[in-house]
């Protein structure tokens, strides 16, 4: 497997897996080509014989202590394998050596494979106004009157 900065030319190949990759849900919208120029310093892709299997969208804040994780996918054939893991990883050291103290990454409450990934990942759980299956969310977080979960690590 060989791990690389993501490249904006590999935003055709996201956008053609990723639906399929969360079992037909619509998320590709969520990754616009412009996050594949501007932040392909923190983002990562994965291939296997040149093939896409992994990536992760990272963007370093703009006062330089504290990262984001917008997005993450794994083929669901190399789940689970550590992708995930070692993808977050690289990030981690990545943004520490920019400075960085924290990170924080945002799923959705139904998404209870990527909540509990994340407690595993050493992410606390930021306390929201709600609890939904016995986990705080924060309601209408972007406006849509969807619930997220919010997480958060210290990188120290």
């Amino acid at each position: 497997m060989k791990f690389r900065e993501l490249r904006e030319s590999d935003h055709a190949a996201v956008v053609a897996v990723v639906d399929g990759w969360w079992g037909g849900r619509r998320v590709a919208d969520k990754l616009p080509r412009l996050f594949f120029r501007l932040f392909r310093e923190t983002s990562f892709a994965v291939e296997e014989d040149g093939e896409l299997v992994a990536f992760l969208v990272g963007i370093v804040g703009s006062h330089g202590e504290e990262a984001y994780v917008h997005f993450v996918g794994v083929h669901p054939g190399h789940r689970p394998g550590g992708l995930g893991r070692r993808l977050y990883e690289e990030f981690f050291g990545e943004v520490r050596r920019r400075g960085c103290r924290s990170v924080r990454a945002i799923t959705s409450p139904v998404n209870k494979g990527s909540v509990a990934f994340h407690g595993r990942m050493g992410f606390e759980v930021v306390e929201g106004d709600l609890e939904t299956d016995g986990v705080s969310v924060h309601s209408d977080y972007d406006g849509d009157g969807k619930e997220k979960v919010l997480f958060r690590r210290d990188l120290r």
